[in-house]
């Protein structure tokens, strides 16, 4: 599968499990880490939804300085300030402010975003997309063998020095990253050309590309129907991610120094299949494997919502299913949006969508910390019925689609 990636597509690549591997070690314990700094759940709501709301903007002007910029340069300096100087606040932070402070910084990532994706699907051919992001899974796969790592730290040090730790390993390997992935890419002849067109014009100018772009957007129907998948899952994603964690160590009396251990079965459980099953999927199938994909993950939920207190078989089998859920579904659902738009436009067609993305997700986070705070399992029938809707939104883009 990786021989069929060239390019920029192979060198990010190459460098992702620098950002992987740190990354999942420290998002295990965040939520976590904030309670034991004194950050009630409600705060830790607002935060994220605070983010993403930051992100709105962020993403609005993340096409053009994209384009502005090229592609490598803007990916160079905004992964420096959203990663790498974000992870170090982290690190050092004491209360509410400091997690502020590196919420705002934090939320420039939309911006590399853009040109990271643009760098990943720009001189790839349309049917070695899904390869792309089935190889990302697999980093991912690599590196939650790592994550139990994390929960080594923690046991022997305790949560908070290890979980800051944690954020300056994290700070170290990705500067070092995202240097040495600036040092082998290059700018596409797509960034090359934007690049060209943007010099002298201002972001004003640049606002009247922004509307006929949306108007390509709102004419694309299989895309408007994939968008609304995206959306729904990404809202998901920003639920789970925040409570999951507080869930599982507060409501279900899980071991916080045994957290650390469960992105390791997921793993085991993407690993078997990758082995077994996903080369040997096919392409024209990719809305049946996301619907199965998006119903094994729903079942996870279920189960999560039904478990009784300290059943860490109950949790394991949970998160197994979860992570199979995901490495079927998510490659597809990325390589179906990367298809429907067109290269010409695509930095400003991401921001676009970025920006109707994080519109609807933004309140995640205040919408999971209410639902928490009344009952721990509310969030996660939301997250069901996230779930449930796809699968609907999936047969109806199956029927457009003919």
């Amino acid at each position: 599968m990786f021989s069929r990636i060239k390019g920029n597509a192979r060198a990010c690549l190459i460098f992702e499990a620098m950002w992987v591997v740190p990354f999942n070690m420290f998002t295990t314990y965040a939520s976590v880490y904030m309670l034991s700094l004194g950050l009630k759940e409600t705060q830790i709501g607002l935060l994220a939804s605070i983010n993403l709301a930051l992100q709105i903007f962020t993403s609005f002007i993340s096409g053009h300085l994209t384009d502005r910029l090229g592609r490598r340069m803007a990916l160079l300096i905004f992964d420096i300030v959203s990663w790498s100087v974000a992870t170090l606040i982290w690190a050092i932070a004491q209360n509410f402010w400091y997690f502020l402070a590196a919420v705002i910084v934090n939320s420039f990532q939309k911006i590399p975003n853009t040109a990271w994706y643009c760098l990943l699907v720009e001189d790839t051919e349309p049917e070695n997309r899904s390869a792309i992001f089935t190889i990302l899974q697999i980093i991912s796969v690599i590196s939650g063998f790592f994550a139990p790592l994390g929960g080594l730290l923690v046991s022997r040090l305790t949560l908070v020095p290890a979980v800051r730790l944690m954020y300056l390993i994290a700070c170290i390997s990705m500067t070092i990253m995202f240097f040495g992935r600036n040092a082998i890419t290059y700018d596409t002849e797509i960034s090359i050309k934007k690049k060209l067109e943007s010099k002298g014009i201002n972001f004003k100018e640049s606002l009247k590309e922004y509307k006929e772009v949306l108007k390509e957007i709102i004419n694309n129907k299989l895309l408007m129907i994939m968008v609304g998948v995206y959306i729904l899952n990404n809202f998901q994603m920003a639920i789970r991610g925040t409570y999951l964690s507080i869930y599982l160590v507060n409501a279900l009396g899980i071991k916080d120094s045994l957290i650390g251990l469960f992105p390791a079965f997921s793993s085991i459980a993407m690993l078997i299949l990758l082995l077994l099953a996903i080369p040997r999927f096919k392409e024209e199938f990719s809305v049946n494997y996301m619907i199965i994909g998006f119903g094994i993950s729903m079942s996870a939920n279920i189960i999560l919502i039904l478990l009784p207190p300290k059943n860490i078989l109950g949790v394991i089998i949970a998160t197994m299913l979860s992570a199979s859920g995901n490495i079927i579904a998510n490659p597809y659902l990325e390589s179906s949006v990367a298809n429907l738009i067109s290269d010409e436009n695509r930095a400003k067609s991401l921001a676009i969508l970025t920006v109707i993305l994080l519109v609807f997700i933004s309140p995640a986070g205040i919408i999971g910390g209410l639902t928490y705070s009344i009952n721990p399992k509310i969030p996660f029938v939301l997250i069901t019925l996230a779930f449930l809707i796809n699968e609907g939104l999936l047969l109806l883009f199956r029927k457009e689609r003919g």
